[in-house]
């Protein structure tokens, strides 16, 4: 992966913001050289990120009232999984689009920079529920979770392997280049006793989906996983960037020396994850952020890893997405973000 990131600042995906065309704006201000398309959550629940990600999906029932999803098997199974393959094996990516309902902000901001392409760098930044968070949160009537459904697992697979190349393809603007994480919160606290699933199957379903868009797009792929989770297993998908809660987790995180030096050395990349969320106080600042991420930059250091090398695959991120957060506290979020960013930025230039 040919990149050149230098600390550049982008977002996770949710933001509890109501106006859309305001809200982008505000990104492509503060986060310039990877604006993200941000995800309404407080707007609809149409933009939680599984519900989001389910128009296509065969067998999957949406209630409105309470914005949930379940699993439905009851009735035409066979049909409804015929004519998802169908359309998957033709690769019609339009049949799997994520309409404006549900994802009012990817096309706000594409036509934001499709109008004005100079006013942001080299790259714009989406992303998708990944697989195991996906099914994970998905329950049948009998309160059965999807990944313990071999066939139902296929059909996610599958299904959010071709909607993201919709969604690569729905964000292609000439000049720019596409980064997709696929959002992986189930795998937080990954390997206790309560995890319904083997390390090498959360491996092969990951990596289904990015032998997919590897084949068919040049999109730089990463993976957000907000909680402390294996690193190694992550890393072993094949992915280009780790996104990671550098607040919470750092100290976790680095005890993937080995791993995180092959990703780095591969070309791979770090999204630092160094702006708090779920416990920012407004209080912080940007040389509190600049400290924390500063302690994982000497470890890598530490390790031998070359800084230029280091800051070429190295982002900075809030640690998850801010749909929770008040809207005050979140906009503060960003305006720390940019400021950590360009104070790197100009202390390197």
């Amino acid at each position: 992966m040919d990149v050149s990131f230098n600390f550049m600042a982008t977002g996770i995906g949710s933001v509890p913001f109501l106006d859309v065309e305001g809200t982008c704006k505000g990104i492509l201000e503060r986060c310039p050289d990877i604006p993200f398309w941000p995800q309404f959550v407080k707007r609809s629940p149409l933009e939680d990120m599984a519900i989001q990600a389910s128009q296509g999906l065969p067998l999957i029932q949406l209630n409105r009232e309470s914005g949930s999803m379940y699993l439905d098997t009851s009735d035409n199974q066979e049909d409804e999984l015929t004519s998802f393959y169908e359309h998957f094996m033709a690769e019609d990516t339009d049949y799997f689009a994520i309409d404006h309902e549900h994802a009012s902000g990817l096309y706000t901001l594409l036509d934001m920079i499709r109008k004005s392409p100079n006013n942001c760098g080299p790259y714009i930044k989406g992303q998708i529920a990944g697989p195991i968070t996906f099914a994970g949160g998905l329950m049948d009537t009998t309160g059965r979770s999807a990944l313990y459904n071999s066939e139902i697992m296929d059909v996610i697979v599958k299904g959010l392997a071709i909607k993201a190349l919709w969604l690569v393809k729905a964000m292609s603007i000439k000049g720019k280049s596409t980064i997709l994480f696929l959002d992986e919160p189930y795998l937080s606290g990954y390997g206790s006793a309560f995890t319904p699933i083997q390390r090498h199957e959360v491996i092969s379903h990951i990596r289904e989906i990015i032998d997919y868009l590897r084949a068919r797009s040049n999109a730089i792929l990463g993976i957000h996983c907000c909680g402390n989770t294996d690193w190694s297993m992550i890393i072993e998908t094949g992915v280009d960037i780790v996104s990671f809660d550098a607040v919470e987790y750092l100290d976790y995180f680095l005890l993937y020396k080995n791993d995180i030096k092959r990703l780095l050395l591969n070309g791979g990349a770090i999204a630092w994850g160094v702006v708090p969320t779920i416990s920012f106080t407004g209080k912080e600042t940007i040389g509190d952020l600049k400290v924390r991420l500063e302690e994982g930059l000497n470890r890598f250091y530490d390790w031998g890893l070359d800084r230029e090398m280091v800051a070429e695959r190295s982002l900075v991120t809030p640690a998850c997405g801010v749909g929770s957060i008040e809207p005050a506290l979140a906009d503060r979020i960003f305006e720390l973000l940019s400021g950590l960013s360009n104070t790197i930025l100009h202390q390197s230039g």
